[in-house]
Protein backbone atom coordinates (compact mmCIF):
# COMPACT_ATOMS: atom_id res chain seq x y z
CA UNK A 1 0.00 0.00 0.00
CA UNK A 2 3.04 2.27 -0.08
CA UNK A 3 4.40 4.17 -3.11
CA UNK A 4 7.80 5.70 -2.42
CA UNK A 5 10.36 7.77 -4.32
CA UNK A 6 14.15 8.00 -4.19
CA UNK A 7 17.08 9.88 -5.72
CA UNK A 8 19.26 8.81 -8.63
CA UNK A 9 19.11 7.21 -12.08
CA UNK A 10 19.94 3.83 -10.54
CA UNK A 11 18.09 2.16 -7.66
CA UNK A 12 19.34 3.65 -4.38
CA UNK A 13 20.27 1.53 -1.36
CA UNK A 14 17.27 3.06 0.46
CA UNK A 15 14.70 2.03 -2.14
CA UNK A 16 16.20 -1.46 -2.40
CA UNK A 17 15.95 -1.76 1.38
CA UNK A 18 12.31 -0.66 1.33
CA UNK A 19 11.54 -3.23 -1.37
CA UNK A 20 13.35 -6.06 0.44
CA UNK A 21 12.31 -5.33 4.02
CA UNK A 22 8.87 -3.77 3.64
CA UNK A 23 7.61 -5.11 0.30
CA UNK A 24 6.37 -1.66 -0.75
CA UNK A 25 3.81 -1.85 -3.53
CA UNK A 26 5.08 0.86 -5.84
CA UNK A 27 7.76 3.35 -6.77
CA UNK A 28 7.33 6.89 -8.12
CA UNK A 29 9.84 8.37 -10.55
CA UNK A 30 10.68 12.07 -10.90
CA UNK A 31 13.06 14.05 -13.10
CA UNK A 32 15.89 13.14 -10.73
CA UNK A 33 15.49 9.49 -11.79
CA UNK A 34 15.29 10.10 -15.54
CA UNK A 35 18.26 9.65 -17.83
CA UNK A 36 18.36 8.35 -21.40
CA UNK A 37 15.67 5.85 -22.47
CA UNK A 38 18.23 3.07 -21.97
CA UNK A 39 18.96 4.28 -18.44
CA UNK A 40 15.25 4.47 -17.61
CA UNK A 41 14.64 0.92 -18.82
CA UNK A 42 17.67 -0.34 -16.87
CA UNK A 43 16.33 1.39 -13.76
CA UNK A 44 12.82 -0.02 -14.01
CA UNK A 45 14.19 -3.52 -14.67
CA UNK A 46 16.56 -3.18 -11.71
CA UNK A 47 13.65 -2.22 -9.44
CA UNK A 48 11.45 -5.07 -10.70
CA UNK A 49 14.19 -7.70 -10.37
CA UNK A 50 14.89 -6.47 -6.84
CA UNK A 51 11.20 -7.06 -6.09
CA UNK A 52 11.18 -10.49 -7.72
CA UNK A 53 14.26 -11.55 -5.78
CA UNK A 54 12.55 -10.33 -2.61
CA UNK A 55 9.74 -12.82 -3.24
CA UNK A 56 7.03 -10.53 -4.63
CA UNK A 57 4.09 -12.40 -6.13
CA UNK A 58 3.36 -9.49 -8.49
CA UNK A 59 5.53 -6.79 -10.07
CA UNK A 60 5.90 -3.31 -8.63
CA UNK A 61 3.73 -0.43 -9.67
CA UNK A 62 6.13 2.07 -11.24
CA UNK A 63 4.49 5.45 -11.73
CA UNK A 64 5.33 8.89 -13.07
CA UNK A 65 3.70 12.30 -13.64
CA UNK A 66 3.79 12.32 -17.44
CA UNK A 67 0.94 14.75 -17.94
CA UNK A 68 2.84 16.28 -20.90
CA UNK A 69 3.07 20.02 -21.51
CA UNK A 70 4.02 21.90 -18.34
CA UNK A 71 4.35 18.75 -16.21
CA UNK A 72 6.47 16.04 -17.77
CA UNK A 73 9.31 13.87 -16.53
CA UNK A 74 10.60 12.09 -19.64
CA UNK A 75 13.29 14.04 -21.47
CA UNK A 76 16.10 13.05 -23.79
CA UNK A 77 15.10 10.57 -26.46
CA UNK A 78 11.36 10.53 -25.73
CA UNK A 79 8.68 12.29 -27.76
CA UNK A 80 7.59 15.67 -26.36
CA UNK A 81 3.80 15.50 -26.41
CA UNK A 82 1.42 18.47 -25.97
CA UNK A 83 -0.20 19.11 -22.59
CA UNK A 84 -3.86 19.22 -21.62
CA UNK A 85 -4.81 22.82 -22.36
CA UNK A 86 -3.15 22.77 -25.76
CA UNK A 87 -5.13 19.60 -26.49
CA UNK A 88 -8.28 21.36 -25.29
CA UNK A 89 -7.52 24.20 -27.71
CA UNK A 90 -7.70 21.77 -30.65
CA UNK A 91 -11.39 21.15 -29.94
CA UNK A 92 -10.80 17.52 -30.96
CA UNK A 93 -11.07 14.92 -28.15
CA UNK A 94 -9.78 12.26 -30.55
CA UNK A 95 -6.38 13.98 -30.37
CA UNK A 96 -6.35 13.43 -26.59
CA UNK A 97 -6.75 9.74 -27.39
CA UNK A 98 -3.81 9.87 -29.83
CA UNK A 99 -1.64 11.73 -27.30
CA UNK A 100 -2.59 9.23 -24.59
CA UNK A 101 -1.76 6.31 -26.86
CA UNK A 102 1.69 7.68 -27.74
CA UNK A 103 2.42 8.54 -24.11
CA UNK A 104 1.33 5.10 -22.96
CA UNK A 105 3.40 3.31 -25.59
CA UNK A 106 6.58 5.14 -24.63
CA UNK A 107 6.05 4.72 -20.89
CA UNK A 108 5.32 1.02 -21.25
CA UNK A 109 8.38 0.55 -23.45
CA UNK A 110 10.50 2.07 -20.66
CA UNK A 111 9.06 -0.18 -17.96
CA UNK A 112 6.77 2.47 -16.46
CA UNK A 113 3.36 0.89 -16.01
CA UNK A 114 1.29 3.59 -14.30
CA UNK A 115 0.81 7.22 -15.36
CA UNK A 116 -0.41 9.77 -12.81
CA UNK A 117 -2.53 11.43 -15.49
CA UNK A 118 -4.75 12.89 -16.82
CA UNK A 119 -5.65 15.94 -14.75
CA UNK A 120 -9.46 16.17 -14.88
CA UNK A 121 -9.79 19.35 -12.82
CA UNK A 122 -11.96 22.02 -14.44
CA UNK A 123 -9.82 25.16 -14.57
CA UNK A 124 -12.44 27.84 -13.96
CA UNK A 125 -10.24 30.09 -11.82
CA UNK A 126 -7.75 32.31 -13.74
CA UNK A 127 -5.80 32.79 -10.50
CA UNK A 128 -5.12 29.07 -10.01
CA UNK A 129 -1.32 28.79 -9.56
CA UNK A 130 -1.01 25.00 -9.75
CA UNK A 131 -3.59 23.63 -12.24
CA UNK A 132 -4.02 26.20 -15.03
CA UNK A 133 -2.73 24.76 -18.31
CA UNK A 134 -2.63 21.27 -16.78
CA UNK A 135 -6.41 21.27 -17.29
CA UNK A 136 -8.18 20.70 -20.61
CA UNK A 137 -10.24 23.85 -20.05
CA UNK A 138 -13.07 25.53 -18.16
CA UNK A 139 -16.13 23.59 -19.42
CA UNK A 140 -16.90 20.44 -17.38
CA UNK A 141 -18.32 18.44 -20.30
CA UNK A 142 -15.38 19.31 -22.54
CA UNK A 143 -12.88 18.32 -19.83
CA UNK A 144 -14.83 15.06 -19.42
CA UNK A 145 -14.65 14.29 -23.16
CA UNK A 146 -10.92 14.99 -23.47
CA UNK A 147 -9.98 13.23 -20.23
CA UNK A 148 -12.00 10.11 -21.12
CA UNK A 149 -10.20 9.88 -24.46
CA UNK A 150 -6.78 10.38 -22.84
CA UNK A 151 -7.59 7.55 -20.42
CA UNK A 152 -8.67 5.28 -23.29
CA UNK A 153 -5.49 5.96 -25.26
CA UNK A 154 -3.16 5.17 -22.36
CA UNK A 155 -5.09 2.06 -21.34
CA UNK A 156 -5.00 0.69 -24.87
CA UNK A 157 -1.21 1.04 -24.71
CA UNK A 158 -1.13 -1.05 -21.54
CA UNK A 159 -0.58 1.72 -19.01
CA UNK A 160 -2.69 2.36 -15.89
CA UNK A 161 -4.25 5.79 -15.62
CA UNK A 162 -5.03 8.18 -12.77
CA UNK A 163 -7.72 10.84 -12.75
CA UNK A 164 -6.87 13.68 -10.40
CA UNK A 165 -7.33 15.59 -8.09
CA UNK A 166 -10.58 14.32 -6.53
CA UNK A 167 -13.04 15.92 -5.94
CA UNK A 168 -11.53 18.90 -7.81
CA UNK A 169 -8.57 21.31 -7.60
CA UNK A 170 -9.55 23.68 -10.43
CA UNK A 171 -11.22 26.49 -8.50
CA UNK A 172 -8.39 27.25 -6.07
CA UNK A 173 -5.96 30.14 -5.84
CA UNK A 174 -3.52 28.32 -3.53
CA UNK A 175 -0.92 25.67 -4.46
CA UNK A 176 -1.41 22.64 -2.18
CA UNK A 177 2.35 22.02 -2.37
CA UNK A 178 2.65 25.18 -0.24
CA UNK A 179 -0.56 25.47 1.79
CA UNK A 180 -4.07 24.04 2.21
CA UNK A 181 -6.53 25.30 -0.43
CA UNK A 182 -10.22 25.57 0.48
CA UNK A 183 -13.18 25.19 -1.91
CA UNK A 184 -16.39 26.47 -0.35
CA UNK A 185 -18.87 25.44 -3.05
CA UNK A 186 -22.03 23.54 -2.10
CA UNK A 187 -22.84 20.05 -3.41
CA UNK A 188 -25.09 21.38 -6.18
CA UNK A 189 -22.21 23.31 -7.70
CA UNK A 190 -19.73 20.42 -7.20
CA UNK A 191 -22.15 18.06 -8.98
CA UNK A 192 -22.61 20.55 -11.82
CA UNK A 193 -18.92 21.38 -12.38
CA UNK A 194 -16.12 19.68 -10.45
CA UNK A 195 -17.50 16.13 -10.39
CA UNK A 196 -18.62 15.96 -14.04
CA UNK A 197 -15.25 14.82 -15.53
CA UNK A 198 -14.63 12.41 -12.65
CA UNK A 199 -17.99 10.71 -13.19
CA UNK A 200 -17.40 10.45 -16.94
CA UNK A 201 -13.95 8.90 -16.51
CA UNK A 202 -15.17 6.50 -13.82
CA UNK A 203 -17.90 5.30 -16.17
CA UNK A 204 -15.28 4.77 -18.90
CA UNK A 205 -13.15 2.63 -16.55
CA UNK A 206 -10.37 4.87 -15.20
CA UNK A 207 -8.00 2.67 -13.19
CA UNK A 208 -7.20 4.87 -10.20
CA UNK A 209 -8.27 8.13 -8.60
CA UNK A 210 -5.88 10.54 -6.87
CA UNK A 211 -7.21 12.59 -3.97
CA UNK A 212 -6.78 16.35 -3.61
CA UNK A 213 -5.09 17.95 -0.62
CA UNK A 214 -7.96 20.44 -0.64
CA UNK A 215 -10.52 21.17 2.10
CA UNK A 216 -14.21 20.98 1.13
CA UNK A 217 -16.29 22.31 4.07
CA UNK A 218 -19.58 21.38 2.40
CA UNK A 219 -18.59 17.66 2.57
CA UNK A 220 -16.21 17.50 5.55
CA UNK A 221 -17.37 19.28 8.75
CA UNK A 222 -14.00 18.98 10.53
CA UNK A 223 -12.21 22.25 9.87
CA UNK A 224 -9.18 22.13 7.54
CA UNK A 225 -9.37 18.36 7.00
CA UNK A 226 -8.27 17.86 3.36
CA UNK A 227 -10.12 15.48 1.04
CA UNK A 228 -7.21 13.01 1.22
CA UNK A 229 -7.87 12.50 4.93
CA UNK A 230 -11.67 12.74 4.80
CA UNK A 231 -13.73 9.55 5.12
CA UNK A 232 -16.76 11.55 3.97
CA UNK A 233 -14.98 12.42 0.72
CA UNK A 234 -13.12 9.17 -0.05
CA UNK A 235 -15.51 6.55 1.34
CA UNK A 236 -18.78 8.51 1.47
CA UNK A 237 -18.63 10.39 -1.84
CA UNK A 238 -16.21 8.45 -4.04
CA UNK A 239 -16.75 4.86 -2.88
CA UNK A 240 -20.40 4.84 -1.81
CA UNK A 241 -22.14 7.61 -3.74
CA UNK A 242 -20.16 7.30 -7.00
CA UNK A 243 -19.68 3.53 -6.63
CA UNK A 244 -15.91 3.47 -7.25
CA UNK A 245 -14.38 0.21 -6.03
CA UNK A 246 -11.03 0.46 -7.75
CA UNK A 247 -7.75 1.90 -6.41
CA UNK A 248 -7.54 5.30 -4.74
CA UNK A 249 -4.14 6.91 -4.18
CA UNK A 250 -3.03 9.97 -2.29
CA UNK A 251 -1.06 12.79 -3.83
CA UNK A 252 2.37 13.13 -2.20
CA UNK A 253 1.96 13.24 1.57
CA UNK A 254 5.02 15.48 1.94
CA UNK A 255 3.23 18.42 0.31
CA UNK A 256 2.81 21.27 2.80
CA UNK A 257 -0.99 20.96 2.85
CA UNK A 258 -0.39 17.69 4.77
CA UNK A 259 3.17 17.90 6.10
CA UNK A 260 2.69 21.28 7.80
CA UNK A 261 -0.69 20.26 9.18
CA UNK A 262 -1.17 16.78 10.57
CA UNK A 263 2.29 15.65 9.39
CA UNK A 264 3.27 13.07 6.79
CA UNK A 265 3.27 9.84 8.90
CA UNK A 266 0.01 10.56 10.75
CA UNK A 267 -1.41 11.78 7.44
CA UNK A 268 -0.70 8.31 6.03
CA UNK A 269 -2.70 6.73 8.86
CA UNK A 270 -5.64 9.10 8.40
CA UNK A 271 -5.61 8.58 4.63
CA UNK A 272 -5.92 4.81 5.03
CA UNK A 273 -8.73 5.28 7.56
CA UNK A 274 -10.47 7.56 5.06
CA UNK A 275 -10.51 4.76 2.47
CA UNK A 276 -7.28 5.32 0.54
CA UNK A 277 -5.47 2.25 -0.88
CA UNK A 278 -2.05 3.68 -1.81
CA UNK A 279 -0.09 6.20 0.26
CA UNK A 280 2.54 8.22 -1.60
CA UNK A 281 5.64 9.54 0.17
CA UNK A 282 7.85 10.73 -2.63
CA UNK A 283 11.06 12.04 -1.14
CA UNK A 284 12.40 11.55 2.39
CA UNK A 285 13.46 8.08 3.52
CA UNK A 286 12.89 8.79 7.21
CA UNK A 287 9.33 9.96 6.50
CA UNK A 288 8.73 6.82 4.45
CA UNK A 289 9.80 4.49 7.26
CA UNK A 290 7.91 6.50 9.89
CA UNK A 291 4.74 6.34 7.78
CA UNK A 292 4.95 2.55 7.50
CA UNK A 293 5.68 2.14 11.20
CA UNK A 294 2.78 4.36 12.25
CA UNK A 295 0.32 2.55 9.95
CA UNK A 296 1.49 -0.85 11.28
CA UNK A 297 1.10 0.42 14.85
CA UNK A 298 -2.41 1.65 14.01
CA UNK A 299 -3.35 -1.81 12.73
CA UNK A 300 -1.95 -3.48 15.83
CA UNK A 301 -3.90 -1.21 18.18
CA UNK A 302 -7.11 -1.58 16.18
CA UNK A 303 -7.26 2.00 14.89
CA UNK A 304 -7.16 0.57 11.34
CA UNK A 305 -8.96 -2.74 10.80
CA UNK A 306 -7.32 -5.70 9.06
CA UNK A 307 -10.49 -6.02 7.00
CA UNK A 308 -9.84 -2.50 5.68
CA UNK A 309 -6.26 -3.48 4.73
CA UNK A 310 -7.45 -6.65 3.00
CA UNK A 311 -9.97 -4.67 0.93
CA UNK A 312 -7.17 -2.39 -0.26
CA UNK A 313 -4.91 -5.34 -1.07
CA UNK A 314 -7.70 -6.94 -3.11
CA UNK A 315 -8.09 -3.74 -5.16
CA UNK A 316 -4.34 -3.32 -5.67
CA UNK A 317 -3.81 -6.97 -6.66
CA UNK A 318 -6.76 -6.82 -9.06
CA UNK A 319 -5.17 -3.77 -10.73
CA UNK A 320 -1.75 -5.42 -10.96
CA UNK A 321 -3.23 -8.64 -12.35
CA UNK A 322 -4.95 -6.67 -15.11
CA UNK A 323 -1.79 -4.93 -16.33
CA UNK A 324 1.35 -6.64 -15.04
CA UNK A 325 3.19 -9.93 -15.29
CA UNK A 326 6.77 -10.96 -14.70
CA UNK A 327 7.22 -12.32 -18.21
CA UNK A 328 6.76 -8.88 -19.82
CA UNK A 329 9.40 -7.40 -17.53
CA UNK A 330 11.97 -10.13 -18.10
CA UNK A 331 11.67 -9.95 -21.90
CA UNK A 332 11.67 -6.12 -22.01
CA UNK A 333 15.45 -5.67 -22.13
CA UNK A 334 15.89 -3.28 -25.09
CA UNK A 335 14.26 0.10 -25.65
CA UNK A 336 11.51 -0.33 -28.23
CA UNK A 337 11.95 1.62 -31.48
CA UNK A 338 8.64 3.45 -30.87
CA UNK A 339 10.27 5.66 -28.19
CA UNK A 340 10.98 9.01 -29.83
CA UNK A 341 10.01 7.58 -33.24
CA UNK A 342 9.21 9.62 -36.36
CA UNK A 343 5.65 8.29 -36.20
CA UNK A 344 5.18 9.69 -32.69
CA UNK A 345 6.78 13.02 -33.60
CA UNK A 346 4.34 13.38 -36.49
CA UNK A 347 1.40 12.89 -34.11
CA UNK A 348 2.82 15.53 -31.76
CA UNK A 349 3.48 17.98 -34.59
CA UNK A 350 -0.07 17.63 -35.90
CA UNK A 351 -1.50 18.35 -32.43
CA UNK A 352 0.75 21.38 -31.88
CA UNK A 353 -0.41 22.92 -35.17
CA UNK A 354 -4.05 22.29 -34.29
CA UNK A 355 -3.77 23.58 -30.71
CA UNK A 356 -1.52 26.64 -30.72
CA UNK A 357 -3.84 29.61 -30.97
CA UNK A 358 -3.79 33.04 -32.60
CA UNK A 359 -5.81 34.67 -29.82
CA UNK A 360 -5.99 38.11 -31.40
CA UNK A 361 -4.66 39.95 -34.47
CA UNK A 362 -3.48 38.34 -37.68
CA UNK A 363 -0.45 36.42 -38.83
CA UNK A 364 1.94 36.03 -40.57
CA UNK A 365 4.20 39.06 -40.25
CA UNK A 366 6.00 40.09 -43.44
CA UNK A 367 9.63 40.33 -42.38
CA UNK A 368 12.35 41.43 -44.79
CA UNK A 369 15.76 39.78 -44.45
CA UNK A 370 17.49 42.99 -43.32
CA UNK A 371 14.89 43.97 -40.71
CA UNK A 372 15.99 43.76 -37.09
CA UNK A 373 14.04 41.75 -34.52
CA UNK A 374 14.32 41.83 -30.73
CA UNK A 375 13.06 38.75 -28.89
CA UNK A 376 12.41 39.57 -25.22
CA UNK A 377 11.06 37.41 -22.41
CA UNK A 378 11.54 36.80 -18.68
CA UNK A 379 13.65 33.89 -17.42
CA UNK A 380 11.54 30.80 -17.14
CA UNK A 381 11.51 30.21 -13.41
CA UNK A 382 9.09 27.29 -13.29
CA UNK A 383 5.60 28.26 -12.22
CA UNK A 384 4.72 25.50 -9.73
CA UNK A 385 6.59 22.94 -7.63
CA UNK A 386 5.06 20.06 -9.58
CA UNK A 387 6.88 21.22 -12.71
CA UNK A 388 10.33 19.90 -13.54
CA UNK A 389 13.24 22.30 -13.13
CA UNK A 390 15.09 20.60 -15.99
CA UNK A 391 12.59 22.03 -18.47
CA UNK A 392 12.62 25.61 -17.19
CA UNK A 393 15.07 26.78 -19.87
CA UNK A 394 13.75 28.96 -22.67
CA UNK A 395 14.63 28.49 -26.32
CA UNK A 396 12.37 31.17 -27.83
CA UNK A 397 15.20 33.54 -28.83
CA UNK A 398 17.50 30.87 -30.22
CA UNK A 399 14.67 29.34 -32.22
CA UNK A 400 13.73 32.69 -33.74
CA UNK A 401 17.35 33.42 -34.64
CA UNK A 402 17.53 30.14 -36.57
CA UNK A 403 14.73 31.43 -38.81
CA UNK A 404 15.68 35.14 -38.97
CA UNK A 405 19.38 36.00 -38.67
CA UNK A 406 18.92 39.67 -37.76
CA UNK A 407 17.64 38.77 -34.29
CA UNK A 408 18.83 39.95 -30.90
CA UNK A 409 17.77 38.23 -27.69
CA UNK A 410 17.05 39.83 -24.32
CA UNK A 411 16.30 37.43 -21.48
CA UNK A 412 15.11 39.48 -18.51
CA UNK A 413 15.33 38.50 -14.86
CA UNK A 414 12.32 37.00 -13.15
CA UNK A 415 11.01 39.11 -11.50
CA UNK A 416 11.85 41.86 -13.99
CA UNK A 417 13.53 44.93 -12.45
CA UNK A 418 12.63 48.54 -13.24
CA UNK A 419 16.24 49.07 -14.33
CA UNK A 420 15.90 46.34 -16.96
CA UNK A 421 12.62 47.80 -18.19
CA UNK A 422 14.30 51.22 -18.62
CA UNK A 423 17.25 49.64 -20.50
CA UNK A 424 14.82 47.88 -22.83
CA UNK A 425 12.79 51.03 -23.50
CA UNK A 426 15.98 52.94 -24.39
CA UNK A 427 16.72 50.58 -27.28
CA UNK A 428 13.37 49.33 -28.64
CA UNK A 429 13.31 52.01 -31.34
CA UNK A 430 16.39 50.36 -32.92
CA UNK A 431 14.24 47.41 -34.04
CA UNK A 432 11.64 46.76 -36.72
CA UNK A 433 9.77 44.10 -34.73
CA UNK A 434 9.59 43.00 -31.13
CA UNK A 435 8.66 39.40 -30.33
CA UNK A 436 7.55 39.40 -26.72
CA UNK A 437 7.18 36.28 -24.58
CA UNK A 438 5.09 36.43 -21.40
CA UNK A 439 5.08 33.88 -18.59
CA UNK A 440 1.97 34.05 -16.40
CA UNK A 441 1.99 37.85 -16.67
CA UNK A 442 -1.61 37.92 -15.45
CA UNK A 443 -0.27 36.81 -12.05
CA UNK A 444 2.96 38.85 -12.13
CA UNK A 445 3.10 42.59 -11.42
CA UNK A 446 6.63 43.27 -12.78
CA UNK A 447 5.63 41.78 -16.15
CA UNK A 448 2.47 43.88 -16.09
CA UNK A 449 4.61 46.98 -15.56
CA UNK A 450 6.74 46.00 -18.57
CA UNK A 451 3.64 45.58 -20.72
CA UNK A 452 2.35 49.05 -19.77
CA UNK A 453 5.64 50.54 -20.93
CA UNK A 454 5.68 48.55 -24.18
CA UNK A 455 2.15 49.73 -24.91
CA UNK A 456 3.65 53.20 -25.53
CA UNK A 457 6.13 52.18 -28.23
CA UNK A 458 5.52 52.57 -31.96
CA UNK A 459 7.44 49.44 -33.02
CA UNK A 460 5.17 46.50 -34.03
CA UNK A 461 4.95 43.84 -31.33
CA UNK A 462 3.94 40.19 -31.65
CA UNK A 463 3.36 38.47 -28.31
CA UNK A 464 3.45 34.83 -27.31
CA UNK A 465 1.62 33.94 -24.10
CA UNK A 466 4.01 31.10 -23.41
CA UNK A 467 2.11 29.57 -20.54
CA UNK A 468 -1.10 31.13 -19.26
CA UNK A 469 -3.66 32.15 -21.91
CA UNK A 470 -5.06 34.64 -19.41
CA UNK A 471 -2.13 36.91 -20.38
CA UNK A 472 -4.04 37.71 -23.60
CA UNK A 473 -6.18 40.32 -21.82
CA UNK A 474 -2.99 42.32 -21.13
CA UNK A 475 -1.75 42.10 -24.73
CA UNK A 476 -4.51 43.81 -26.73
CA UNK A 477 -2.03 46.51 -27.84
CA UNK A 478 0.05 44.00 -29.84
CA UNK A 479 -0.22 43.35 -33.57
CA UNK A 480 -0.95 39.70 -32.82
CA UNK A 481 -0.90 37.37 -29.80
CA UNK A 482 -0.37 33.62 -29.84
CA UNK A 483 -0.98 31.16 -27.01
CA UNK A 484 1.30 28.13 -26.75
CA UNK A 485 0.01 26.97 -23.30
CA UNK A 486 3.46 25.51 -22.55
CA UNK A 487 7.15 26.31 -23.00
CA UNK A 488 8.12 23.07 -24.73
CA UNK A 489 10.48 23.42 -27.68
CA UNK A 490 7.98 22.08 -30.26
CA UNK A 491 5.33 24.55 -29.06
CA UNK A 492 7.69 27.53 -29.32
CA UNK A 493 9.03 26.33 -32.69
CA UNK A 494 5.50 26.04 -34.08
CA UNK A 495 4.58 29.52 -32.80
CA UNK A 496 7.65 31.08 -34.42
CA UNK A 497 6.93 29.35 -37.72
CA UNK A 498 3.37 30.70 -37.55
CA UNK A 499 4.66 34.25 -36.98
CA UNK A 500 6.84 34.19 -40.12
CA UNK A 501 4.36 32.25 -42.27
CA UNK A 502 6.11 28.88 -42.41
CA UNK A 503 3.07 27.13 -40.93
CA UNK A 504 -0.50 27.83 -39.90
CA UNK A 505 -2.05 27.14 -36.48
CA UNK A 506 -5.70 26.42 -35.83
CA UNK A 507 -6.32 26.40 -32.07
CA UNK A 508 -9.23 28.11 -30.29
CA UNK A 509 -9.01 29.43 -26.72
CA UNK A 510 -10.38 26.78 -24.31
CA UNK A 511 -10.92 29.36 -21.55
CA UNK A 512 -12.72 32.68 -21.38
CA UNK A 513 -10.50 35.78 -21.32
CA UNK A 514 -12.22 38.56 -19.38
Amino acid sequence: MMVFGFKGVTASDEIKYLIREYHIGGVILFGRNIGTPEEILNLTRELQLEAKNAGYERPLLICIDQENGAVRRLGEGATIMPGAMLLGATGKPELAYEAGKVTGRELRALGINWNLAPVVDVNNNPLNPVIGVRSFGEEPEKVADFASEAVRGMQESGVMTTIKHFPGHGDTNVDSHLDLPVINHGMDRLERVELVPFKACLEKGADTVMSAHVYFPTIEPEQNRPATLSKRVITGLLREKLGFDRVVTTDCMEMDAIAKGIGTPQGGVEAVKAGIDLVMVSHLHDQQEKTIELIVESIKNGDISKEHINQSLTRINRLKDKYLNWNDIETNDEVHSSVGSDEHHKVADFIYKNGITVAQGELPINLAEEQKVLVVYPKNDYAALVEDKRYSTMTLGERFKEIHQQTDILEMDNPISNTQIKELMDKVSDYDLIVLGTLNASLDEPQQHLLKELEKVKVPIVAIAIRSPYDVKLLEFTQATLCTYEFSQPALQTAIEAIVGQTTVNGKLPVTIK
